[in-house]
């Protein structure tokens, strides 16, 4: 018998042009808004609507307005969330799908339009990656910081991963939900669906990789601003990837000099390329026990991938070393340890296979204890502009990252001093515990006992290492 086809809610077949496809994502994602929650309340509660579970959200598409100029415009979708007796919070959606851009003209049309009908905001929905949270893809918005209506931005893949977030790791309590939204992921993830995936480095790559490689760019080239803004989407797609995989809000650092100015981002990223042939970037994981450093040098082809870890304090050289030792038995062997102890110019370092055998490779000569440690890891950097032509450049910088926080960092519990230890003085031993059941209190009943015991179990298992 042939291998039966299950139904679906949201079809991936019959899509016949980016227009078709732009609609049918539209539709599905605001329908799936309207009815699971937890969704809603992640994606839209940061740009202003209600964070009450019981709100109502309504979805529409295409819905009529006209515009200063006279004209019907017909915005993709409109969405109102409600919640007793509060003001409703209503926002325009304009949606791109594929690799059309969004527009300022447009934008800046719906803005006037919210603006006349009272709106709280205008939210643009595309594949473009915002150059850091809060701030929009597009240029040449008329939006000002004192406006009444704000204009905010959701790239597909931040909707995808959020959505892996609440079905995956968050779990949805109403089975139906959950199925409404495993459908929206399915669909999302189809290649048809035209939410793609951050897989292209731009026409510039080859240009600029090689420029970088014989040491010969120009900072005033657009080229390499380009390629430097390419990077930092990069960066940023790792980021929301690895939040997804993980259920935690992973995010990418940046300077604060550099929060809310691209302008100043790009810079930076254009000089390091320009001086050294280096990109950087830096993720943090909460909870992790340290951020992940990334650096890749385009004139050697090589990427590198570390994090600094705080020693104990309490331990002796010889042994801070080992505690982390032990704690890497999945990373590579060809794994660069560094040590630093206090007031040291130059750290020890050695290869994490040596430092097994051997620990006292990362203490100083005269003994000095480390204060801190670097885990360094190296691999080759793909060339090749676009994922599937293989090495690819992107794949290779995602799956370094990747690597390294499964097999390094992940396995990294940060170190905890031991509980004070009690010492006995003239008074003698206290008196001995008694071992017989102590009876519910009122102050504590056996209900609440029971919620402690496991409260407290839930608490340690979240101090575990995660797991993809």
């Amino acid at each position: 018998m042939a291998e039966w086809q299950r139904a679906r809610l949201i079809p991936t077949s019959g899509i016949r042009s980016t227009a078709e496809a732009e609609a049918r994502a539209t539709s599905s994602f605001l329908a799936v808004l309207g009815v699971v929650r937890p969704l809603s309340k992640a994606l839209l509660s940061p740009f202003g609507a209600s964070r009450a579970e019981r709100a109502e959200v309504e979805a529409y598409i295409e819905v009529p307005f006209k515009s200063a100029s006279g004209k019907i415009v017909r915005p993709d979708g409109l969405l109102r969330v409600h919640y007793g007796s509060q003001k409703p919070w209503a926002a325009l959606v304009e949606v791109k799908t594929g690799g059309n851009l969004l527009a300022a003209e447009q934008i800046n049309e719906y803005w006037d339009i919210a603006r006349a009908q009272g709106f709280d905001s205008v939210i643009t929905i595309s594949n473009e990656i915002a150059p850091a949270p809060g701030v929009h893809p597009t240029g040449g918005l008329k939006l000002r910081s004192n406006s009444r209506v704000s204009v905010h931005h959701l790239s597909w893949t931040l909707i995808l991963a959020e959505a892996m977030k609440q079905k995956v790791h968050r779990g949805v309590a109403d089975p139906e939900q959950a199925w409404l939204l495993g459908e929206l992921i399915r669909y999302l993830e189809h290649p048809s669906s035209g939410a793609m995936e951050f897989d292209d480095m731009g026409p510039n790559w080859a240009l600029v990789r090689d420029a970088a490689h014989q040491s010969r760019l120009s900072r005033r080239d657009p080229a390499v601003v380009e390629i430097a803004q390419r990077w930092d989407q990069l960066m940023r797609y790792a980021s929301i990837r690895l939040g997804s995989e993980t259920g935690s809000d992973v995010q990418e650092l940046v300077a604060k000099r550099e929060q809310g100015d691209p302008s100043a981002r790009v810079r930076h990223l254009v000089d390091g390329l320009c001086s050294n042939g280096v990109f950087d970037g830096a993720l943090r994981v909460p909870d992790a026990a340290g951020d992940i450093n990334v650096s890749v040098d385009l004139r050697a082809r090589r990427i590198r991938v570390w994090t600094e870890i705080a020693a104990p304090d309490d331990r002796g050289a010889r042994a801070r070393v080992t505690w982390l030792v032990r704690q890497l038995a999945d990373a590579p062997a060809g794994a660069r340890l560094e040590s630093l102890a206090k007031n040291a110019r130059v750290p020890e370092a050695a290869d994490l296979a040596a430092v097994v055998n051997d620990p006292t490779l990362l203490v100083t000569g005269d003994k000095r204890d480390p204060v801190r440690f670097r885990i360094a890891v190296q691999s080759p950097m793909g060339t090749n502009r676009k994922v599937g032509k293989s090495p690819g450049f992107v794949e290779s910088v995602l799956s370094a990252i990747t690597a390294y926080y499964e097999r390094v960092l992940q396995p990294i519990t940060p170190y905890q001093r031991r509980a004070p230890q009690r010492k006995l003085g003239d008074g003698g031993l206290p008196e001995p515990l008694s071992d017989e059941p102590v009876e519910p209190s009122e102050a504590f009943p056996a209900d609440h006992r029971d919620q402690r015991s496991r409260a407290e179990s839930d608490s340690w298992d979240s101090d575990r290492p995660l797991s993809l």
